[in-house]
């Protein structure tokens, strides 16, 4: 347990104590605060983070307000936006939101015994001294924009508000987006590799899930968890996940061969503090079981054939009245009979209908998309379930978008996206998804429909013309996606999932009309997508080449020949034999052929990305074949 005085340390300044006195004051009162970080969020989701020292900011509170600080574009991911001969950008403090300290809980300030402190400040990002770009700023106007739209589409169709129990759009004083994010993780002790059977057999056996934390573990995780409730976020939920394998007990009592997998929950927030929110608690996270001597990976598919790590991100709106009272705008006026409001009807069709452009910004890694394979309980089709009946809620884990309600509570109707990863740009997923679902709902007001025929809309039939939904694709599903549809059948039905990032982010070349509703009020322009598209894609053509090839060379150096030539049988010699052929055609040149790998590094140089995008998938198929006719190798040796 960290020996600290929590009761005495400072954790958060609230967004309604930004006053320049009270800044003051409350960094002059905890001395223990050496410096203060200015947080942007570029658009690649990476996070900026300097150490200006207290006594620097405490001289201009006001010009550290106003100017913030200035960084160049070699610093940042914004390509095509902050150029080398055009790379001015400034970093400015957001004072609508809460901002967090970040404690070093190995370096105790010798003054007051309190770990030492950075004050890290979410910021956007200036460029050119008049454009925000980058994350936080995207999200930022979506939202803006969302509230606006959403008003004056009430206005201008006052027949909706009826089935959500308003009298007047004049009753609402203010519109409100909330989000939240579930964070699944793999913890280890260091250096120790998986056991890939065993993980799988423990998770086959579901030995694991929701089991009771022994050790380090839980040490490190109710200690993490105490931390952040001081942060006010508020922790819901810790528990363990589907993966992992049984810690050993060493003769000195502690726990070795960790390999666990495990989520916390907190409470929901408005949309840019809940992405705010995260990107602390992650931290802490990493901090807290550091000390404790693990290891923590936020990677979506960390371990091959066994669970990844989700993100399933959870997204609302509601309406705070003028005398006081909240109303869910999903939530019909009888929830008995319906399942949503025209409003959650509509902005659950542009989610689906536009998810082909909205995936690139929630899978945009190799890891990402490796995660997205059926038998995980990852989403593989776009495709929503209701629930059987509006008075029977259900929970379909196998879609992509769940409709979440609660009998006797309609403040919890919302959506979980499944797909999202503890990598993905959250700032980015939820400014997407609020645009698309923008979308739905101008198009089904706009159109007048009823409860009645967008619950018919969204339950159509493949080749069934629609007002809005492609004619075809099928956008509901009540059944097991996973199991009950053949791979062919889902393809059919929902559509094809991209395989590879790059025919993901190729969906904004296939679907520029779809592209369009990022471009309203221009909360994303044409520069933006091109940046965010040339970012992926350079992030991707790099982590080919100089990760996952060379990580695939390792796989295949270890698949080594193990037997004896005095003590085998012929089973050995034909299994190494194939073994030897698929390895040579993988990973190994000769003066008439080059490997599967070479050829995927060689197009890669010649920018033919579509070709390095076609090889990336045989060569995962042909490792994947590879590790399996070795094990069954191995196991046939004495």
């Amino acid at each position: 347990m960290l020996n600290y005085d929590f009761s005495k340390m400072l954790f958060t300044i609230p967004a309604d104590r930004h006053g320049v006195g009270e800044i003051r004051t409350t960094l002059l009162a905890h001395p223990e605060i050496k410096f203060v970080s200015l947080v942007g969020i570029d658009i690649g989701g990476h996070d900026t983070d300097e150490k200006i020292p207290v006594r620097e900011f405490l001289k201009d509170i006001e010009a550290f307000l106003k100017a913030g600080v200035q960084t160049d574009g070699s610093s940042v991911v914004l390509p095509k936006i902050a150029d080398l001969n055009n790379a001015k950008v400034d970093i400015i403090p957001d004072t609508t939101v809460n901002w967090f300290v970040d404690h070093n809980f190995s370096y105790p300030d010798p003054e007051t015994g309190l770990p030492v402190g950075t004050l890290r400040i979410p910021s956007s990002l200036i460029h050119d001294d008049n454009e925000g770009v980058g994350s936080r700023v995207i999200l930022r106007d979506a939202i803006r924009n969302f509230k606006a739209e959403l008003i004056r589409l009430m206005k201008e169709h006052p027949y909706v508000l009826k089935d959500i129990g308003i009298e007047s759009a004049d009753d609402i004083s203010e519109i409100l987006i909330t989000a939240a994010t579930e964070l699944e993780f793999w913890v280890r002790t260091p250096d120790d590799d998986a056991d890939r059977e065993q993980l799988s057999t423990a998770q086959l056996l579901k030995e694991q899930y929701w089991k009771r934390t022994t050790g380090s573990v839980r040490t490190a995780m109710e200690e993490a968890m105490l931390i952040l409730d001081h942060y006010g976020f508020e922790m819901e939920m810790g528990h363990k996940e589907v993966g992992g394998v049984k810690a050993k007990l060493e003769n000195s009592g502690n726990y070795d061969h960790v390999m666990e997998q495990l989520e916390i929950d907190w409470k929901y927030s408005s949309a840019i503090q809940a992405a705010d929110n995260e990107n602390q608690i992650k931290y802490v996270i990493r901090d807290i079981f550091r000390l404790y001597g693990l290891e923590v990976t936020f990677m979506a598919k960390p371990i091959e054939g066994v669970a990844g790590s989700g993100e399933h991100t959870h997204m609302g709106v509601a309406a705070k009245l003028k005398d006081g009272r909240m109303v869910n705008l999903f939530s019909p006026a009888n929830a008995e009979e319906n399942f949503m409001s025209p409003i959650g009807f509509g902005a659950l069709m542009g989610l689906l209908k536009n998810y082909d452009v909205i995936n690139p910004f929630v899978s945009s890694s190799n890891d990402a998309l490796n995660r997205l394979k059926p038998g995980y309980e990852a989403p593989v089709c776009t495709v929503t379930s209701l629930g059987h009946s509006a008075a029977r809620p259900s929970r379909n884990r196998t879609v992509l978008v769940g409709l979440v309600r609660e009998t006797g509570n309609p403040m919890a109707t919302r959506f979980e996206l499944r797909s999202p990863n503890p990598k993905s740009n959250t700032y980015l997923v939820l400014a997407a998804s609020y645009m698309a679902m923008l979308d739905g709902i101008k198009a089904s007001l706009e159109a007048e429909k009823s409860m009645e025929e967008l619950e018919a809309s969204i339950s159509k039939e493949y080749g069934e013309e629609d007002f809005y939904l492609d004619k075809d694709r099928v956008y509901r599903s009540e059944r097991d996606v996973f199991d009950e549809y053949t791979e062919e059948e889902r393809d059919k039905l929902f559509g094809r999932a991209p395989k590879t990032v790059w025919e993901n982010i190729m969906a904004f070349e296939k679907y520029p009309e779809k592209l369009e509703i990022f471009k309203r009020d221009d909360v994303m322009t044409d520069t933006t997508l091109a940046s965010y598209r040339e970012a992926v894609i350079s992030q991707w053509e790099t982590e080919l080449q100089g990760r996952i090839v060379p990580e695939t060379m390792d796989v295949l150096r270890d698949c080594a020949k193990a037997h004896d030539e005095d003590d085998c049988v012929d089973y050995d010699r034909k299994s190494w034999s194939e073994i030897s052929r698929l390895r040579d055609y993988l990973g190994r040149n000769t003066m008439g052929e080059t490997c599967l790998l070479t050829r995927i590094v060689e197009s890669l140089e010649s920018k033919e990305y579509e070709q390095a995008s076609d090889m990336l998938c045989e060569m995962q198929i042909e490792v994947e074949k590879l590790i399996g006719m070795y094990l069954s190798y191995k196991k046939n040796l004495y």
